[in-house]
C-alpha cells in the first residue's frame, strides 16, 4: 500500500508541473499529461481496492454516487482489468503487472459462462490483454476456453451467435426468439483470437458467419445499423428489427454505431476482406456527417433523440469511435489522417475539463457522461468502466502512431 500511495503522489505531482509549465503541448505532452493523470486516478481506485482486501471490480457509481462493483459474471467485468492492463502498457509501472494479473485473475470464471455472448468483452479485453503483453499461456487457455463458451450460443440455421436468452428478465418480455445485439461484433476478436492460438478454425467460421449475416440483416441503407435483429430458430429469418437502448427502433443509438465500426474494424484486421472495412466506414461516415453530431464531436446518446440538444451526451460511444479510428489510421486507405485527425479531435474533448473528470473525483473514473440505457433508466449520466478502458485503448494506439 505505501508502494501504491507513492505512485499516487508522483503521479499527481507530475500532472502539476505539467498543468503549470505553461508550455503550449504538442501530441506528447498531451499524452504524457493524460497518462500521469490516469495513473494517478486509477491509483486511486486500486488504493480503495488493496485497502477492501476483497476483489473489487468498479463499474460505475450508483444513483447515490458510490461506486458500484460488478462480480465476475456481469458483461462489464473485463474493463477494469482491461484499463489496468493497458496503463501497465502505457506507465512501464511494474506494480500494475501484478495487480492486472490479480484482478483478471478474480474474474477469471467468466471463461465458463454460455447465457450471454459478453463473454468476448470479459476476456478478450482481460485476458487478452494480458496475454498480448506477457505471453502467459495460462491466459491462452482462458481465452480459448471462452471462445468455446461463446460457440454454444451460436445458432446454425441463423448463422449468428444469439446474445441474450430470452427465458426471463425483461428480454422475455419482448417477444424475441433469437435476439442479436449489434454489440455481439465486439465478441468477435475473442473468435479470431482462439482460432489463431489453438488452431480451431471452428472459431473463425462462426465469427465470419455472424459478421456476415449481421452485416446482410441489421444495416440501414444509410450506414446506421439496428440495435437488435430477432431471428426465427426455426427458418433463419428475421422476425424484428428493435431497439432495446436506443430512442426507437428506427434511431440511431450511439454507442451501436461505435461498436459497428470497432467491430468490423477488427473483422477487416483479421481477415483481409474488404467488405467489413467498407462497413466500418459507412458507419463512421454516417456518424461523422449526421446534422445533430456536436462541434466537439461527443455524440447524444442517441442521434435522434427528441430533445436534441438538450439530451444527454456518451463519452464511451466517442471513446471507442476514437480508438477504432486511430487503428483504421494506420490501414493501408485513402484518406488515412484523415481518421486520425478526427480521433486526435475526440480525445482532445475527452481529455478537456468537460469530460476528464477531476483527480479524486467521480468516483474515481476517468471520464464523466456516459450512458448505459435510457429506456431501462439505468446509468444515465455517469461514469462507466468501459468509457475508461477504450479511452485508454486510444490513448496507448494514438501513442504508438505518434512514436512512429
Amino acid at each position: 500500500m505505501i508502494k501504491m500511495r507513492s505512485i499516487i503522489a508522483f503521479a499527481s505531482c507530475a500532472i502539476l508541473l505539467s498543468c503549470g509549465s505553461g508550455q503550449k503541448k504538442g501530441e506528447a505532452d498531451f499524452i504524457d499529461e493524460n497518462i500521469e493523470f490516469a495513473h494517478a486516478q486509477i491509483g486511486k481506485a486500486i488504493e480503495v481496492i488493496e485497502t477492501s482486501g476483497k476483489f473489487l471490480n468498479p463499474t460505475t457509481l450508483k444513483p447515490d454516487s458510490s461506486v458500484y462493483y460488478c462480480g465476475y459474471a456481469d458483461w462489464r467485468s473485463g474493463f477494469f482489468p482491461g484499463s489496468v492492463w493497458l496503463l501497465y502498457e502505457l506507465t512501464g509501472d511494474e506494480i500494475l503487472l501484478s495487480l492486472a494479473d490479480k484482478y483478471s485473475k478474480g474474474m477469471e470464471e467468466a471463461k465458463n459462462l454460455t447465457q450471454h455472448h459478453d463473454v468476448g468483452f470479459m476476456v478478450g479485453c482481460s485476458f487478452g490483454n494480458g496475454f498480448r503483453i506477457t505471453g502467459n499461456p495460462a491466459y491462452l487457455e482462458v481465452i480459448v476456453q471462452a471462445a468455446k463458451s461463446l460457440s454454444t450460443r451460436f445458432r446454425p440455421v441463423a448463422g449468428v451467435l444469439q446474445s441474450w436468452d430470452v427465458d426471463r428478465g425483461w428480454m422475455s418480455q419482448r417477444g424475441w426468439e433469437c435476439p442479436v445485439i449489434i454489440d455481439n461484433l465486439m465478441n468477435l476478436e475473442l473468435m479470431f483470437k482462439a482460432t489463431e492460438l489453438s488452431g480451431d478454425s471452428s472459431f473463425y467460421q462462426i465469427a465470419v458467419s455472424h459478421a456476415d449475416r449481421t452485416m446482410a440483416e441489421q444495416f440501414r441503407p444509410d450506414g446506421s445499423c439496428y440495435h437488435v435483429i430477432d431471428y426465427s430458430l426455426e427458418d433463419g429469418s428475421v422476425r424484428n428489427r428493435h431497439t432495446a437502448q436506443g430512442y426507437a427502433h428506427e434511431s440511431a443509438w450511439s454507442r451501436g454505431q461505435a461498436w459497428a465500426i470497432y467491430g468490423y474494424t477488427v473483422c477487416y484486421r483479421e481477415t483481409g476482406d474488404k467488405k467489413y472495412i467498407d462497413q466500418a466506414l459507412k458507419t463512421f461516415h454516417f456518424m461523422q456527417n449526421h446534422k445533430n453530431m456536436p462541434e466537439d464531436l461527443i455524440p447524444y446518446w442517441d442521434m435522434d433523440a427528441p430533445q436534441i440538444p438538450n439530451e444527454f451526451r456518451d463519452a464511451s460511444a466517442a471513446a471507442c469511435i476514437a480508438s477504432a479510428l486511430y487503428e483504421i489510421s494506420t490501414m493501408d486507405l485513402p484518406g488515412s489522417q484523415e481518421y486520425k485527425e478526427y480521433a486526435d479531435k475526440i480525445m482532445t474533448n475527452l481529455a478537456s475539463p468537460a469530460y476528464r473528470a477531476s483527480l479524486g473525483t467521480n468516483g474515481n473514473f476517468l471520464l464523466m457522461h456516459s450512458v448505459g440505457s435510457i429506456p431501462h433508466n439505468a446509468e444515465i449520466d455517469v461514469p462507466l468502466n468501459y468509457a475508461d478502458y477504450y479511452f485508454l485503448e486510444a490513448l496507448k494506439r494514438k501513442q504508438i502512431i505518434e512514436n512512429q
